[in-house]
């Protein structure tokens, strides 16, 4: 049977730029992964591939998979997206890994799914924030954690997405200020996954491949997502507790 990887976080946190750092310097890891396709019913990005990145189709058609056997629904971030469970079963019967890289809301629906199962399973969840850092934010009479988190993903979609389309239109804030405002609940389900990789180096920073080699976080991120896809113990990774990021 195939080894399910799962890799959640909040959107722009680095989950992509840490699939390319591993298809770049381990190639021989990530051949091994299938990407596991969603139904969306947001547009592409640019560059993005139907059938490759997603499957998009009009939200009506993604609604009316909801209830049939082997689909699971769910409402992300404003989007519909659809998870086909019966698929993946048959993905992983045939012994090939299979890799899901995306909100830690499917992630969890994919935990839910293959909980109880014999399905061998590697899952991370990707942190802009440390154990330590959440609990010492905590401590600060000043700090309103869940703004916080909001202002520092808000930066890095502002970024990400001022690099992808030059002059942003309010369909473009009000996106990424609903990515932003949900990051806070998405950080509120890391201790489901087995292993927390810190990553202050975002989506929008350069320590990816400014400088050829990942420099900083993110090369403690591959780093440590190597380990784990090798079945070895990661060096910097966390484990977080249920009530470390309060519920609002």
């Amino acid at each position: 049977m195939g080894q399910l990887v799962i890799l959640a976080g909040p959107s722009c946190v680095g989950k992509s730029p840490l699939f390319k750092a591993l298809s770049k310097f381990h190639s021989e890891l990530s051949a091994r992964l299938e990407p596991l396709v969603l139904y969306n019913s947001r547009a592409p990005r640019p560059a993005e591939v139907d059938g490759v990145d997603y499957y998009f189709r009009q939200r009506e058609e993604i609604e009316a998979l909801r209830g049939r056997e082997g689909f699971v629904v769910m409402d992300v971030r404003g989007d519909l997206q659809a998870l086909d469970l019966k698929g993946l079963r048959e993905t992983l019967a045939g012994d090939q890994d299979v890799l899901f890289e995306g909100n830690p809301f499917v992630g969890t629906a994919l935990l839910d799914a293959v909980a109880g199962t014999d399905v061998p399973l590697v899952s991370a969840f990707m942190s802009p924030l440390s154990r330590d850092e959440v609990l010492f934010l905590r401590e600060q009479p000043s700090v309103n954690l869940p703004a916080l988190v909001t202002d520092v993903m808000r930066r890095k979609l502002l970024r990400r997405t001022q690099r992808q389309k030059g002059i942003l239109s309010l369909k473009d804030l009000e996106e990424v200020e609903r990515r932003a405002g949900s990051a806070y609940r998405e950080l509120g389900l890391a201790w489901r996954f087995q292993h927390v990789i810190v990553n202050h180096d975002g989506e929008d920073s350069e320590n990816w491949d400014a400088f050829y080699y990942p420099l900083a976080d993110a090369r403690r991120a591959l780093l440590d997502f190597v380990a784990l896809l090798r079945g070895q113990p990661p060096r910097w990774a966390e484990t977080w507790e249920e009530d470390l990021v309060p519920a609002t």
